[in-house]
């Protein structure tokens, strides 16, 4: 394992990665949800499907939870099955985008039973949250306005303050509130939290207990992610990543499918920022399986996520510092690339093995029969997942 010193391999050691419950439901796109043989039937299978990644990869110890999707009568009762199965329960998501009174808004709404409603849905899930232990509530708002007039900009991010303070008034001590961003989709014309900068400013004027969420496919075409990371680690305001790829939006595919360099740098101002095993800054992924099955592709992410670490804190950061004042533009990039281009791989699965680890997750996955059991055990599942 020469690759990768033990300082690295024990840094590594800490990596934890947080599962969506959703990714093991059924999911498409708006044109159509292809059901895949053996999908959950409740929240409890749910569990027990993200539990086998972390079984293989002990790389993703938490499940997060959306709400309504993952709703159930004993929220007790689930947070000792996914003990009993070795995780635990993780952040609390809320939705406010599957109701009919929400078309033209929630936390925005200039009705106030609408905003109401939506406030109190929140509410409950902090009740979810004090019952299952969950430290974060998750929100991302699809809101906004298709056409210029239609709504009061203005109006719309004072009552999203005011629903926010509501909300947050509610956390308990050891509790925070993270607000997503996404720059379009499904409004066109404005949305209400379009960036960082947005979130920021709300999160900002809350307290110390409200964070930003970062999903890595929730930007415009050439945006420096790494930047944004850079800044929102330098201001203390980075509560949590959703990890995922895109090509064109929001396609929520496999970390680290369509530019894995693009990863690698965001890991490598992680790494100089202090946000790598850093309990303040929570590692998630959100992602959407439509064709691809669901376990087997949780698994590639954390690996991916993973192996783009090993190499990020390959960087030689002494040498990128000396080039950097030398003002060396070639040199400093060499040294990016350098460690970009280190194969990790045959380290890493020799590492896992050391740890009683498969080498490789997804070909134990293959050969541990679990898909075709749950396949002929679970009938009838229409868990949801993204886009169901």
């Amino acid at each position: 394992m020469s690759t990768l010193t033990p300082e690295i391999l024990s840094t590594l050691e800490g990596q934890a990665i947080e599962l969506p419950s959703w990714a093991f439901g059924n999911s498409g796109t708006r044109f159509r949800v292809f059901p895949t043989a053996g999908t959950p039937r409740d929240p409890f299978e749910k569990i027990a499907d993200a539990a086998q990644v972390h079984r293989l990869t002990a790389l993703a110890p938490t499940v997060a939870l959306h709400i309504p999707w993952d709703l159930v009568d004993d929220f007790g009762a689930l947070r000792r099955h996914a003990e009993d199965f070795g995780v635990k329960l993780g952040t609390v998501n809320s939705n406010t985008f599957q109701d009919e009174d929400y078309k033209f808004g929630a936390l925005t709404h200039h009705d106030e039973r609408i905003r109401r409603k939506a406030i109190d849905h929140h509410l409950d899930c902090i009740d979810v949250m004090d019952a299952t232990g969950s430290r974060d509530l998750k929100i991302w708002l699809a809101e906004g306005s298709n056409y210029p007039g239609q709504n009061d900009m203005r109006g719309r991010q004072d009552r999203l303050q005011d629903s926010l303070q509501q909300i947050y008034a509610r956390l308990g001590d050891d509790q925070r509130l993270v607000l997503e961003y996404k720059f379009f989709e499904p409004s066109f014309y404005h949305t209400d939290v379009p960036d960082w900068g947005t979130s920021y400013a709300q999160v900002a004027a809350l307290g110390d207990k409200a964070l930003v969420c970062l999903d890595t496919g929730h930007h415009a075409p050439g945006t420096n992610i790494e930047f944004i990371v850079m800044q929102l680690l330098r201001l203390g305001k980075l509560g949590s990543f959703d990890f995922n790829s895109r090509f064109y939006a929001d396609d929520d595919l496999i970390v680290g499918a369509a530019d894995p360099f693009q990863l690698f740098r965001i890991l490598t101002e992680v790494v100089r920022g202090g946000g790598l095993n850093n309990p303040d800054v929570a590692f998630m992924l959100d992602q959407c399986h439509n064709i691809e099955d669901k376990i087997p592709g949780q698994i590639r992410s954390v690996l991916n996520v993973q192996e783009m670490t090993a190499r990020a804190l390959l960087v030689d950061r002494d040498a990128l510092t000396a080039a950097q004042h030398a003002n060396d533009v070639l040199a400093a990039n060499a040294v990016l690339m350098d460690a970009f281009y280190t194969d990790v791989r045959p380290a890493l699965a020799e590492w896992r093995e050391s740890r009683g680890l498969p080498a490789d997750p997804m070909a134990a996955f293959a050969a541990s029969g679990y898909l075709p059991r749950i396949a002929e055990e679970r009938v009838g599942g229409t868990q949801a997942g993204w886009g169901a």
